[in-house]
């Protein structure tokens, strides 16, 4: 007899080493920022920075992604916080979950910058160095929502769908008949921004580009992965149904019209081409040849011979 095919969730969003319990939601967000971060290094490193410069960086990006991430889910879903009967100080336990990515995108960078100033690093170089390498932290970090059984899409008897328990419905265990398996997006976005990623690396350097377009190219890939999940969805979320759709839907739109505006402009006026030199002040450029990375699965951003 053969067994209906699904995925299971974790009976719980816990990983034990040994006596030590380590939520998964936090290991997902870990495991992404620190690939990421390696990554970075790397691609930095081939285009001609000096090693170590994107860990420097990372030390004002992450926390002020991480902050900005919780800003906004905050926001955006106040009433678990701020309602009558709910515990405001449950906003600050963001290991429970609930991180908006766009404000993490949106303090993240704001950190960047200020690393990049305090550090002397040209800022469109080094965003348009890191940009795709978001991606990976997003997809890496999505399997959190699996180990929280959170943000799953609406039901669907494909051979991947994913089992939830009950008691994790939007509106309560009889929601949905026993049995019932859903959309698993996590799944999909993490497979979604993957491809994106070597799509990205790979149009940077067969195309060389640089002003800014591959921080564009990353925002239209995510918000138009993003906004296609969306459309599956179905947990509760407060600022929804703008005109038929939900707020991160319309996110995703504005966003990806931004995003077209800039690569348009960068590309009819020029100034879409590769920075060759990566520091504002040139003495800070390290005196080593930067690294071969070409082996890397495609992670170096130009071609060999683009020095700092």
């Amino acid at each position: 007899m053969m067994l209906p095919m699904s995925i299971p969730s974790p009976a719980e969003g816990v990983l034990w080493l040994g006596p030590v319990p380590l939520r998964g939601y936090a290991f997902a967000i870990i495991l992404g920022i620190v690939v990421a971060i390696w990554v970075s290094e790397r691609r930095w490193q081939a285009r001609g920075g000096r090693a170590g410069d994107i860990q420097d960086i990372a030390l004002w990006a992450v926390p002020f992604g991480l902050v900005g991430g919780r800003l906004y889910h905050v926001i955006t879903d106040w009433q678990l916080y701020f309602s009558e009967g709910a515990s405001p100080i449950e906003a600050l336990y963001i290991w429970r979950g609930g991180l908006g990515v766009w404000g993490a995108i949106a303090l993240g960078a704001v950190g960047a910058i200020i690393g990049a100033k305090v550090k002397g690093i040209k800022i469109i170089p080094l965003l348009d160095t890191i940009a795709p390498t978001c991606l990976l932290a997003m997809g890496i970090g999505r399997w959190g929502n699996w180990f929280n059984q959170e943000l799953y899409g609406r039901p669907t008897d494909l051979p991947w769908g994913l089992e939830i328990d009950p008691s994790r419905f939007p509106e309560g265990p009889s929601q949905f008949p026993a049995g019932t398996t859903f959309h698993p997006t996590f799944l999909y976005e993490f497979g979604w921004d993957l491809l994106a990623f070597f799509v990205i690396v790979y149009l940077q350097k067969k195309l060389r580009l640089g002003g800014g377009r591959v921080v564009a190219l990353y925002v239209m890939a995510y918000c138009l992965g993003r906004g296609m999940i969306e459309t599956l969805r179905i947990d509760n979320v407060q600022l929804a149904d703008v005109l038929g759709l939900r707020w991160s839907e319309w996110m995703s739109i504005i966003l990806f019209v931004l995003a077209a505006a800039w690569w348009a402009y960068a590309t009819f006026t020029g100034r879409g081409k590769v920075e060759e030199e990566v520091y504002s002040d040139p003495a800070k450029a390290p005196a080593n040849d930067p690294v071969d990375d070409d082996a890397d699965n495609g992670t170096d951003d130009e071609e060999s011979s683009t020095k700092a």
